[in-house]
């Protein structure tokens, strides 16, 4: 394995933890700052609405740079903004941490994956992006409970503080590990666009379009449903507090198995990967939601949860990429679509759960996008399969 990859491992998990740390922390953030379990919400939905912006505007601005060059500076901005959440003295000061932190995730794992695929042979580029969304999903797993135990015993700060450790970190190990010239493309092989308006032009195939709606639908159902898993588990299920952390390591180890999976059945059948992946996805929450008083049906099912929603990410981010003819911008959008689903789904559980629907509301909202999610898959690949056919 290339020790480039392992670098932009750790880089994944340092974002992981921003990501996702958050969810376990939200009761004590929104009693910190005296404020409501919506508002505090929006450090969720507020983040992801970031990073969809962040994607696209530092992706293109970036395009023609060097793409180590581009990871170091991510990496930068994303301490940056930890920092200001761990020292902020109000909730718009946390608030704008947050955004600051966000605005590196979609460019890094956008053009991460790009470097990712360009350490290793075509038939492994699944496999590849997989290795290093393994540092995101070994955030769930180490980072999220860390985080939460963390915040119980010394405060939600000290887990704040924890991530811009790990953050510098990442910035060593890019320096060090990644190749100058990672991402680069060989010269037997056509020049992916740099320009701004060429890699506009990879967004005119409706294979690119249909990828990344599946992309916001799929993965912001199932984010939507997390962002209030500790709600769902302690006034559902009758976990206490405390247990929440291991809960979200049993979630964690589910992401890492569907990761591993996923990335492997992708470089062998990707779209049928992602359509089982999808409907597994669909089924999983709608059963969460009706079992979710049953301590043990809860814990198998927030493993699954996990599994059925990570294992099509390494096949759409390749599938996106491969009908851009590699623009990096198409990449970037991709992490865009994911958030502006997270988005869409952490906003819609929370009203669910506003207008008194309970706490297993956002898990069937969850369902209802990813089920549309399939609907869309199966059109893109039928519509696939046929142009193949055709030439």
């Amino acid at each position: 394995m290339p020790s480039g990859l392992l670098a932009l491992a750790v880089g994944g998990f340092g974002i992981g933890l921003t990501e996702f740390l958050i969810a376990g922390l939200l009761p004590q953030v929104a009693s910190s700052f005296a404020v409501s379990e919506a508002a505090a919400g929006r450090l969720i939905s507020g983040y992801a609405l970031s990073v969809a912006v962040g994607a696209i505007v530092l992706t293109a601005a970036t395009a023609r740079l060097p793409r180590k060059q581009v990871l170091v500076g991510l990496v930068v901005l994303f301490v940056l903004g930890n920092l200001l959440s761990a020292i902020a003295p109000s909730y718009p000061v946390m608030l704008w941490g947050r955004i600051v932190a966000a605005l590196c995730h979609g460019s890094f794992f956008g053009i991460g994956s790009l470097v990712a695929r360009s350490l290793v042979a075509p038939e492994r580029k699944s496999r590849a992006v997989a290795v290093m969304f393994a540092g995101l999903t070994v955030a769930n797993v180490l980072g999220v409970p860390f985080g939460a135990l963390v915040g119980e015993r010394w405060g939600w700060r000290a887990a704040f503080w924890a991530v811009t450790a790990v953050g510098l970190l990442a910035l060593a190990g890019i320096i060090a590990c990644v190749p100058g010239r990672a991402g680069t493309t060989p010269t037997t092989q056509p020049a992916p666009p740099t320009r701004l308006r060429a890699q506009l032009g990879a967004f005119r195939s409706g294979q690119v379009w249909l990828t990344l709606v599946a992309t916001a639908l799929g993965y912001g159902g199932m984010f939507g449903a997390f962002s209030y898993i500790a709600y769902t588990f302690t006034e559902v299920g009758g976990f206490s507090s405390a247990d929440v952390a291991w809960l979200l390591m049993v979630y964690g180890v589910g992401l890492v198995v569907g990761n591993v999976i996923g990335g492997r059945a992708a470089d062998r059948d990707r779209d049928r990967t992602l359509l089982l992946a999808l409907a597994a996805l669909t089924v999983t929450l709608a059963v969460f939601g009706l079992l979710a008083e049953s301590a043990t049906a809860s814990v198998v099912l927030v493993f699954l949860m996990g599994v059925f929603g990570f294992a099509g990410v390494p096949g759409m981010i390749t599938r996106v990429t491969d009908h851009a003819q590699g623009a990096a911008l198409a990449a970037g959008a991709n992490v865009s679509a994911s958030n502006i689903g997270n988005a869409l789904g952490a906003w819609a559980g929370g009203l669910a759960i506003t207008v008194g629907l309970g706490y297993t509301a956002p898990l069937y909202v969850g369902a209802g996008m990813v089920l549309t999610a399939v609907a869309v898959m199966a059109v893109a690949a039928r519509q696939d399969r046929e142009s193949v056919l055709r030439r």
